[in-house]
């Protein structure tokens, strides 16, 4: 298992209609290297800057973790669980059960 994995994932809206699972460091950190350069404040910066020494070792994973689910506080656009989980809808193939 990986040590820089979160223990629950953090969800951010991207753009209108569409939600990221944040679940790690390495997509915490991608998340706000892709963040638009002219929105980019001395909150992402430091968010960053707390998500890069995280995942260099230097602070705890947790802290990264709470780091990137205060930016999305900040920004709005953080999520408190998606409607739909990718578990929960019904597969029509009949879920991989084999007949005997």
């Amino acid at each position: 298992m990986n040590a820089k994995v979160f223990d629950r994932p953090v969800y951010l809206k991207k753009g209108r209609d569409l939600i990221e699972e944040i679940t790690c460091l390495e997509d915490a950190i991608d998340f706000l290297e892709a963040w638009p350069r002219n929105d980019r404040d001395i909150v992402h910066d430091a968010t960053l800057k707390t998500c890069h020494m995280a995942f260099d070792g230097l602070k705890p994973v947790k802290v990264g973790r709470d780091a990137i689910r205060a930016f999305g506080d900040k920004k709005g656009i953080l999520v408190k669980s998606p409607g739909v989980q990718p578990w929960m809808i019904r597969s029509r193939s009949g879920g991989g059960r084999v007949s005997a």
